[in-house]
């Protein structure tokens, strides 16, 4: 597994232990930018099966250093790829991608199905599509057994600031403690397809125990909620009398209007269907940040 001490890594590696499944990371120290390096530690640990989760995540920061981005996401998908290709006994690898490879869609096109067209409109979204050809390139020029996850927006408890739950949760409590009336937000008219981590990484153990080789697969709850909606749950979880106020400083320089998804195929193939509501998400995502803050 590669990125297990990110948000989302550390959610999977409680999950597969969970069900039993025996884990190895590359070392700390290795950088997917190295090559050489993470062809050691992949040829050494002779994985049945690679979870690629190593990525910058950070939409506005692709806007600021798209080729730092492009190097880690893509250069670095390449590289692992490449290493896994080396083993006589090719391990399935689930490259975890993102729902911002569909860009822009029309209203009348939602929900998106993985036969929508690939249309990235930030640096971090062509980094992952370009991801996504290296894995078909993968299967079929050296039958590396790729799965192309396309994960939506997802959130839990111990999510960094750089996304819109965990920095909302956070200006929320701050703001609670210092008698403020009122916190920044960005876009609130923005509507994204919200699942719980814990059911994302639920669906990415299932895509590699039964998905097939060179297929995208989206992984979303079907359902799409404002961004003003999410901010309200919040206040009245946390009993907050707090004024939202835009701040223009956190609006993305493109933002898609809004984003829903198609979690049929993976339904089909793997079972998977989400578990948990929004609001026990979002309770759950308070709590933890109460407790953070003591």
């Amino acid at each position: 597994m590669t990125g297990a001490d990110g948000f989302v890594g550390r959610w999977l590696v409680r999950h597969l232990l969970d069900c039993g499944d025996e884990i190895c990371q590359p070392d700390s120290h290795v950088d997917i930018r190295d090559a050489a390096a993470l062809r050691s530690s992949v040829m050494e640990s002779e994985p049945e099966a690679i979870y690629h989760l190593a990525a910058i995540a950070d939409v506005g920061l692709s806007w600021r250093e798209p080729e730092e981005v492009i190097r880690v996401n893509t250069l670095g998908t390449w590289h692992l790829l490449e290493a896994a290709s080396y083993m006589s006994h090719k391990p399935r690898v689930l490259i975890v991608g993102s729902a911002e490879v569909y860009g822009k869609v029309r209203p009348d096109q939602l929900p998106v199905d993985e036969s929508a067209p690939l249309r990235p409109v930030t640096p971090y979204a062509a980094s992952k599509a370009a991801s996504e050809m290296l894995g078909i390139q993968a299967w079929l020029g050296w039958g590396v057994p790729t799965l192309l996850a396309r994960p939506f927006n997802h959130f839990g408890p111990g999510q960094s600031d750089a996304f819109v739950v965990g920095a909302l949760s956070r200006r929320i409590v701050e703001a609670m403690r210092r008698s403020e009336h009122e916190i920044p937000i960005g876009n609130l008219s923005a509507r994204r397809d919200f699942t719980d981590v814990r059911d994302v990484v639920r669906a990415y153990r299932g895509l590699v125990t039964h998905g097939a080789p060179g297929e995208a697969y989206n992984v979303c709850s079907g359902r799409d909620v404002s961004v003003r909606e999410l901010a309200e749950r919040m206040l009245a979880i946390a009993s907050a009398d707090l004024s939202l106020v835009v701040d223009d400083s956190l609006l993305r320089p493109v933002d898609v209007p809004v984003v829903r998804g198609d979690y049929r195929k993976v339904a089909k193939e793997t079972g998977w269907a989400p578990e948990i509501a929004l609001e026990d998400t979002l309770q759950s995502v308070i709590e933890s940040v109460l407790a953070e803050q003591g």
